[in-house]
């Protein structure tokens, strides 16, 4: 059983999907969880009730727009004083193809890399100096990054973008493990294929279930519990040698 008694962890986008499960997950291993959403704000305030409102803390920043990674953290640590570790989990998907018109295209791609990477950037930015230079006295804490298979197998024509923005996210994590190692600062990735959200619910009713299942051995996508199991451990810090790694969780639908 992983204890993650003591620490507090800040998760993005943990309103639905992967983040909720994940910050239950990590609650009821003993954690304090900064629960940060965008406008998810019913969905939020459920999860909250869940966790315990003495267990959780709710934050709201919109993500999409510049320096608020920044913002998100200072926020944070304002309430809770000190993190031990933070989860980039949020993301956006908006489509765009080279056909689509110029206004389309642009704002697919500016808005995709400020969420998908920047954000993430500036989170870990602010979590470095957080993690050199804690109030308690100590230093080290760890980092982990929700990436994707797109990283590295590409994406459709249309999520160009998206594959894009989860590249930069594997070359940012690799350069914080090698850059920071000597500070006790861990980071990792995690990229998952098609994880069974809401959202991929609604593509395979769409869809038909095989426009998701068909290239996945396993099939089926992967439940967000596969995730936040994978980062709780991370979060345990029971495998600190494993620091710049990434896990891949997409029933063999790509392996490296």
């Amino acid at each position: 059983m992983i204890d993650l008694t003591g620490k507090t962890i800040l998760v993005t986008g943990s309103s639905q999907g992967i983040g909720a499960t994940t910050a239950k997950t990590l609650s009821q291993a003993g954690a304090f969880v900064v629960l940060h959403y965008g406008q998810s704000d019913r969905e939020a305030q459920s999860l909250a009730a869940d966790i315990g409102r003495d267990r959780c803390h709710l934050l709201s920043v919109d993500l999409a727009q510049p320096g608020a990674g920044k913002d998100l953290w200072q926020a944070a640590i304002a309430q809770v004083g000190s993190i031990d570790v933070l989860v980039n989990n949020a993301a956006t998907m908006p489509a765009a193809s080279v056909e689509d018109e110029w206004e389309v295209w642009s704002t697919a791609w500016q808005t995709t890399l400020q969420v998908n990477l920047i954000a993430v950037a500036d989170l870990c930015r602010e979590a470095i100096c957080h993690f050199q230079t804690r109030r308690n006295g100590t230093t080290g804490g760890t980092i982990i990054n929700i990436a994707s298979r797109a990283a590295f197998r590409g994406d459709g024509v249309e999520f160009m973008q998206y594959a894009a923005s989860k590249g930069g996210v594997i070359a940012l994590t690799r350069s914080i493990a090698r850059g920071f190692a000597n500070d006790g600062i861990l980071a990792f990735a995690i990229a998952p294929g098609f994880v069974h959200t809401d959202r991929i619910a609604e593509v395979m009713q769409e869809r038909g279930a095989d426009y998701v299942t068909r290239d996945i051995p396993m099939g089926a996508p992967a439940p967000p519990q596969d995730v936040a199991n994978a980062i709780a451990f991370l979060a345990s810090g029971l495998a600190p040698h494993m620091t710049g790694a990434t896990l891949d969780i997409n029933g063999a639908s790509y392996v490296r």
